[in-house]
């Protein structure tokens, strides 16, 4: 008889990502992307994440938490195929697996430690606000790197890349919205709408606006051209 495993989360990630739609598909695509991974008790010691500081990056191994109520299938269509092609469940990353774990490989920017919590702050994430990690892994590149490996239907990153225009208004707010956030965010959004976060198969222009939930704001956009304009920030 097979056993079963429970396992706890070891933290909590806060990210600027408020909604499945719009996170970058995979790690460290969109660059400016920051999150915190808060520590929560008894892990949140100072014993438990001793020399972690020397890494450059860790691995996360984390639970897709909102894809718990939907069925796992043996077969799936990857973004990378243009959602035409079947594969694998195990030959694709997924979130709708038998179990529903994930891992991102995070660049470490820094340890930070007040009011009693202990947290990592991250680079590159495409994680979740609220996704539960449930490990901590330091990269090992003589091991983590592979020269020459192969990655069948995805051997690079994507290399099509829409243009991105932004509007008088949409200028105005991220320049305001900066000085709030410390972060170059029309940077952000660049990286985030020039992979085209819609459904593979919804490739053509379209009167259609398009929404996410970036911070604490909806961001807004449209496609024509094979162009991106950004609308506005709609807080």
């Amino acid at each position: 008889m097979q056993k079963s495993y429970q396992f706890k989360p070891i933290g909590i990630i806060h990210s600027c990502f408020k909604e499945k739609f719009g996170i970058p598909r995979q790690a460290r695509l969109a660059t400016e992307a920051t999150a915190t991974l808060e520590l929560i008790p008894p892990y949140n010691n100072e014993n438990s994440i001793r020399e972690l500081e020397n890494f450059s990056h860790i691995w996360l191994i984390f639970i897709f938490h909102q894809s718990l109520s939907t069925q796992w299938k043996a077969m799936v269509r990857p973004p990378r195929l243009g959602g035409n092609k079947r594969v694998g469940v195990f030959a694709s990353r997924s979130p709708f697996r038998p179990n529903p774990i994930g891992m991102s490989l995070i660049k470490l920017r820094g340890i930070t430690q007040q009011k009693g919590k202990l947290s990592l702050e991250l680079q590159g994430a495409d994680l979740l606000d609220q996704t539960p990690v449930i490990d901590i892994k330091p990269y090992i590149p003589y091991a983590d790197s592979v020269e020459n490996a192969q990655s069948a239907y995805a051997p690079t990153a994507p290399e099509t890349l829409l243009p991105v225009v932004f509007s008088e208004t949409a200028q105005q707010q991220c320049r305001e919205k900066e000085k709030q956030l410390n972060t170059s965010l029309s940077l952000l959004i660049t990286q985030i709408l020039q992979q085209d976060p819609r459904p593979s198969y919804k490739t053509d222009d379209d009167e259609r606006i398009y929404a996410m939930k970036l911070y604490d704001f909806d961001l807004r956009w449209r496609y024509q051209n094979q162009h991106v304009y950004v609308i506005e920030l709609h807080f």
